[in-house]
């Protein structure tokens, strides 16, 4: 077993990199935008209850006018020896990428965290997409790139290594909300683990403002001497790579988690393979199950974890002997000869692989397509039509997820979750607390059953009052697949004008268990505000309905006026313990439950004192033993 296997939990990107740097940083400077502003808010708060670093230092948390004005107070703290990060996003990236270049110019080893983001074009928007990074990918930061939330912990920490000891700035880079917001089960670090591997930030760092040893830094250079001090740059960048690798290889020997430049699956005996960066390419794993298990495909996947440095050797190892490679990238860049991540393939394939006695150079056929732009879903089908593609040598570019004359189109959606797996899928109203009781539902079911869990809310830039939808799936393997759900076993309407929206029971599985939130206690009188059309297909997969007035359970209970319209969520989480197999199976008793529940409570809300905390426990517990089933009526009545 590892000395240090990690502390047992559930978190989203966001919160693992918080936990990070809130113990091994002494300051961050900070703007908050969309989707990193959980990050900078949670290393606040730390910093306001009276946290302290693992060596016992108050920390600084400055929140300067704009995201150039805080790259550069890192610039400020850094070139002080302080040990600093910051957390952006799309526009404030870019914002930043003056001040970039003179970070890494003057060796600072800063490491900020990225909520990827589609930048602003034809139009805004605040979710996932890679164009905000590789506008900056040209400033001398390496640039790390995780899958999920826990990838997105462990590389903060090997960013951070690898940064003190090359003096290079670096990027670590996760998918704005589908990573920074999504729960997930993780091992955070123990503070020792940090210690060893990190160290205090008096061993590594240089004040460059100290008077009795001074130096200079940025100062104007002209022909004689500028060139010569870029291109002397080298003599450190050069060493990236392998100390990037030696980081690595010293995170795993002290917790059994392994990372490389790049990660393959499948690959051994692989004749197609899928290229790319972040999450989609962890639910390509799922894809790629699939396709081996149930059509004897030979396709395996590379996951691009270090884009700077750039792996070419490896790469070339992994892929030359593939037929064809189709490269999948966030973002889309036309007026390119490819997108970025494609063109270095193409360049590292070029320089690396070797020629056979003839002189001739054999190369994989190599397409590119565009995915998940803004947050756009990326599914499994949409990865099996990108192998199709490639078995079939049809379009050498591509996108996926749109119907489009350059899409790719897609068969029929596949359940291809692992056996065991219980899918929820809920329709809510901003406002109405539904999201956060999906990540409390997450945190017991994860806690209390051991079990895998991934909770996923589908944010809009909307504001409260609006409809919402968010994901929870429990599985007994981890969960692969970071898109929205498809195939789901519960759903619960807080919201009744779902079924004037859109079809809430697309997907539902049958026996499956529809909720939904009304004043009524009469059955028939509920069963009758249920669309026709709805109750015919309820009849027809013999799906449970259950009802209850969470409103009113909210408004009996809240001793806040203004918590209550959120409270009407929390009940949802003891419907939900009563409705799903998960107790049962368990063999725990109601009181074990509600004492794990309050637990799990009390890390969500605890900042909101005592009362808040019981007042939400009680919601859960009238949830559990006040909702009911509602009688259906005969098939026939219905169908007649």
């Amino acid at each position: 077993m590892a000395k240090f296997p990690g502390i047992k939990s559930t978190a989203d990107g966001a919160a693992i990199v918080v936990w990070v740097e809130t113990q091994i940083t002494q300051g961050a400077c900070a703007y908050p935008i969309t989707s990193s502003t959980t990050m900078g808010s949670g290393y606040q708060a730390v910093l306001a209850n009276g946290g302290t670093n693992i060596w016992g230092e108050k920390m600084a948390f400055i929140e300067s006018e704009s995201e150039h004005s805080s790259a550069s107070a890192c610039e400020g703290f850094a070139v002080a020896g302080g040990r600093v990060t910051n957390f952006t996003s799309g526009q404030g990236l870019v914002l930043m990428k003056e001040v970039l270049y003179t970070i890494s110019g003057k060796r600072l080893p800063v490491v900020f965290h990225i909520g990827a983001r589609a930048l602003t074009s034809h139009s805004l928007n605040v979710h996932a997409g890679h164009d905000d990074v590789m506008a900056v990918s040209d400033c001398g930061w390496g640039m790390l790139f995780g899958r999920n939330a826990q990838e997105a912990g462990d590389l903060a920490l090997i960013s951070r290594r690898t940064a003190e000891e090359t003096d290079t700035p670096f990027f670590n880079i996760m998918d704005g909300f589908l990573t920074t917001h999504t729960i997930e089960n993780v091992f955070l670090p123990e503070a020792e683990m940090m210690e060893e591997f990190v160290g205090s930030p008096q061993k590594s760092l240089v004040n460059m403002m100290d008077p009795y040893h001074p130096i200079m830094s940025g100062v104007v250079q002209n022909q004689d001497s500028y060139m010569k001090g870029k291109i002397a740059q080298r003599a450190y960048t050069d060493k990236v790579e392998q100390i990037l690798e030696s980081s690595m290889e010293e995170f795993y020997k002290l917790t059994g988690r392994r990372h490389g430049l790049i990660s393959t699956y499948e690959m051994d005996d692989a004749e197609y393979a899928i290229v790319g960066m972040g999450s989609m390419i962890e639910t390509a794993e799922a894809a790629v199950d699939y396709l081996r298990e149930e059509k004897s495909i030979k396709v395996g996947l590379v996951h691009v974890t270090s884009f700077r440095p750039f792996p070419g050797k490896q790469l070339t190892e992994a892929l030359h002997r593939v037929r064809s490679i189709s490269v999948l990238e966030r973002m889309d860049n036309p007026l390119a000869e490819s997108n970025p991540l494609t063109t270095e393939i193409k360049a590292a394939l070029a320089d690396n692989i070797q020629r056979d006695k003839s002189g001739n150079m054999k190369m994989p056929i190599i397409f590119s397509g565009s995915a998940g732009l803004g947050s756009r879903d990326v599914r499994p089908d949409d990865i099996m039509a990108v192998v199709d593609n490639m078995i079939k040598d049809k379009k050498k570019y591509f996108a996926i997820g749109i119907d489009h004359e350059l899409g790719l189109p897609t068969m029929d959606s596949t359940d291809i979750r692992p056996e065991g797996t219980f899918s929820m899928r809920g329709h809510s109203v901003g406002g109405y607390g539904s999201v956060t009781t999906n990540k409390v539902i997450a945190t017991i079911v994860a806690d209390l059953f051991d079990m895998y869990v991934q909770a996923y809310p589908k944010y809009g830039s909307e504001k409260k009052g609006l409809p919402t939808t968010y994901y929870l799936t429990v599985s007994p393997s981890h969960v692969k697949t970071h898109n929205e759900l498809e195939f789901v076993e519960f759903v619960p309407l807080n919201d009744v004008n779902a079924f004037n929206l859109a079809n809430p029971l697309k997907g539902l599985q049958p026996e499956g268990m529809l909720f939904f939130q009304t004043q009524k206690t009469n059955h028939s009188d509920i069963w009758s505000d249920i669309p026709q059309w709805a109750q015919k297909i309820i009849l027809n997969k013999k799906i449970k309905v259950l009802a209850l007035d969470t409103v009113k359970i909210a408004k009996d209970v809240s001793s806040q006026p203004d918590l209550v319209q959120r409270m009407q969520g929390i009940v949802l989480l003891g419907i939900f313990l009563n409705a799903t197999p998960f107790l049962d199976r368990s063999g725990i008793s109601e009181g074990e439950l509600m004492i794990s529940v309050e637990k799990s409570l009390r890390k969500y809300f605890s900042n909101r004192g005592e009362q808040v905390v019981k007042d939400n426990l009680n919601c859960v517990k009238r949830g559990f033993k006040e909702v009911f089933e509602v009688t259906q009526p005969q098939k026939e009545e219905v169908l007649s």
